[in-house]
């Protein structure tokens, strides 16, 4: 059974239809919230952006300093905003939303995107940092062309 909002955010992307040509991307990366911590806190060249695709009140109770928040039941709408030349991590509550807005953009020739096993709940279990304070101006908002967000 599919959850509410699964169904909602599904029901906005693109069907195919039957007796179409459906071309299969490749199988969507996954890391777990260590390797993804890590890599977030790599060399600026090579650190991805996190996209969290969980809903504003879920942003806004607990976060990972410096990620996106780009809601799924949206995403069909704003995904394009998202840098194609940037490594992309993929975060939700629990890997599902974010598994599903990774395959979307796999899809749509996004080429190095990584999905967050176990999303801000294993995040948090790790012991990871997060905040969970008032959300400031312009956080969760995608950053100017060339900057890149710091943890």
């Amino acid at each position: 059974m599919r959850s509410a909002t699964a169904s909602a955010a599904v029901g906005h992307f693109p069907t195919w239809n039957e007796g179409a040509t459906v071309s299969q991307p490749p199988p969507i990366a996954a890391v777990d919230v260590t390797t993804a911590s890590q890599r977030l806190g790599g060399s600026e060249e090579s650190r991805p952006l996190l996209v969290d695709v969980r809903e504003r009140d879920e942003f806004a109770t607990v976060r990972v300093d410096g990620a996106v928040l780009m809601p799924l039941s949206s995403f069909a709408d704003t995904y394009e905003r998202l840098p194609r030349d940037r490594p992309l991590l993929m975060m939700c509550a629990a890997g599902k939303r974010s598994l599903v807005a990774a395959d979307h953009l796999s899809r749509q020739g996004f080429s190095d995107v990584t999905n967050v096993s176990g999303g801000i709940t294993a995040w948090r279990a790790a012991g990871l940092p997060v905040r969970s304070d008032a959300v400031r101006p312009g956080e969760g908002g995608l950053p100017s062309q060339g900057d890149r967000p710091a943890l």
